[in-house]
């Protein structure tokens, strides 16, 4: 048990109990416990992350960061949205179905492990694959210094923007969000970044 993470299993709330047994699963796996985005994360030689918990108001889960990768023969895996790639979650809604679960957790994050210890990567859709808003294409064409500047972004920081932009349901939000985000591209820094 990592002493900063501590907090986290302490703070009152719904899924402490469900947070309590997941900490214990999986540090029966030998796994390393770490702090990372705010939550507990597992991870196992030199912190490669295996699996994340995290609360809803609806449910807790268990994060497999290469979840796309594992068999899942009982169908237990869920994709949080069409726009997550590889990481998939177990959602529990008592601490009592992680219980009668246990078994069956223990042996998706053994999998899990055995995947990260394979060197196994999941295969990233190309960013040409996600939707170019017309509302950003048209300021690309008539800007290069930032068409320049976006291609010169990672790939997945220009998925982020490609998403957020295009996540806007009316042509002026889009156009609205393109012109708010151009100063952050133009200076390299991705949708999150300050």
């Amino acid at each position: 048990m990592n002493p900063k993470v501590d907090f986290y299993f302490n703070k009152a709330g719904q899924w402490q109990e469900a947070f309590k047994l997941l900490r214990t699963i999986a540090l029966d796996c030998d796994l390393t416990e770490e702090l990372k985005w705010g939550h507990p994360c597992y991870t196992v030689d030199d912190d490669k992350n295996i699996v994340l918990m995290h609360g809803f108001k609806n449910y807790c889960a268990l994060l497999f960061m290469k979840g796309a990768l594992l068999k899942d023969e009982i169908g237990i895996l869920v994709q949080q949205t069409k726009n997550v790639q590889g990481a998939r979650q177990i959602r529990f809604t008592s601490a009592d179905e992680i219980e009668e679960m246990a078994h069956i957790i223990t042996a998706y994050i053994r999998e899990a492990i055995e995947v990260e210890k394979a060197g196994l990567e999941v295969e990233m859709k190309e960013t040409s694959a996600f939707e170019m808003p017309e509302e950003f294409q048209i300021k690309l064409d008539k800007n290069p210094a930032l068409k320049t500047a976006f291609e010169a972004l990672t790939p997945g920081r220009q998925r982020g923007y490609l998403l957020y932009f295009a996540g806007a349901k009316q042509s002026k939000t889009r156009a609205a969000r393109v012109e708010k985000y151009t100063p952050h591209i133009l200076a390299g820094k991705g949708l999150n970044d300050e």
